[in-house]
């Protein structure tokens, strides 16, 4: 059954359609305030690592402030795009700029590849992906579960040697494509929020997921097997840890 656009009330506002989308920029205060906050906290807390915290902060800004942020509302690739940044982007620049890899040594890099695994595949399950658009709570749930797994994950990675860490990549790699395969190869849309957001873009609600499946299977599948092949690389002109190649 599907349900009615209004019903839907994601944190980056109401689906814009291609006239307005350009336009419809998030500018919460709250979140404003405390990108703004964790900038200059880090800026002070990690002097050698400014470069990074920077970058993390204007991913931020684009992921959460730009109209990209809103059209999101209107496109589940849009926001299959922002999960892949999430976890490709802003969570190994959060690593590195909050130095993280502190934590390595007590952080299986196994089980964290597991862990980040299940919260990827248990927020695109259909209900936990329409809560997370219909609470600003579960929103940020959402955001923060994906983008701290992925970065506690990036952390243990920089300290594991090439074996394991082309092992992790590669499992990472596995599940995200097979996620991808199934919304692509789906014989309906899944994701209710979007049943009623599509069309304005001229596509289907299941053309429209079957798009997002496709961004997760090939270039994000391919951007983890192009890291793990760098690393391969890395390892055999005798660099035996991630570290020294990250």
């Amino acid at each position: 059954m599907q349900h009615a656009q209004h019903h839907w009330t994601p944190y980056c506002g109401p689906a814009p359609d291609p006239a307005s989308w350009f336009s419809s920029w998030n500018l919460d205060f709250i979140l404003l305030v405390a990108a703004a906050a964790a900038l200059c906290w880090s800026w002070r807390r990690f002097p050698d690592r400014r470069r990074c915290n920077v970058a993390a902060f204007l991913v931020v800004l684009i992921l959460y402030v730009s109209p990209l942020c809103a059209l999101g509302s209107a496109l589940f690739s849009v926001r299959a795009l922002h999960h892949a940044a999430l976890a490709l982007l802003l969570a190994p620049l959060l690593a590195q700029s909050l130095s993280l890899e502190r934590f390595a040594g007590r952080l299986s890099l196994s089980a964290m590849t597991f862990v980040q695994a299940i919260i990827f595949w248990f927020w695109h399950a259909p209900g936990a992906y329409a809560a997370a658009l219909s609470s600003d709570l579960v929103f940020w749930a959402m955001q923060i579960s994906m983008t701290g797994s992925a970065a506690l994950w990036w952390a243990s990675l920089r300290g594991a040697r090439a074996p394991a860490a082309v092992a992790a990549i590669l499992a990472t790699m596995v599940q995200m494509g097979a996620l991808g395969a199934l919304l692509t190869f789906a014989g309906r849309a899944f994701y209710a929020p979007h049943f009623e957001t599509t069309q304005a873009w001229g596509w289907t609600p299941l053309e429209d997921q079957q798009i997002g499946g496709l961004i997760m299977w090939a270039p994000v599948s391919g951007a983890y097997l192009l890291l793990a092949l760098f690393v391969l690389f890395r390892a055999l002109a005798g660099e035996p840890r991630v570290r020294a190649a990250t």
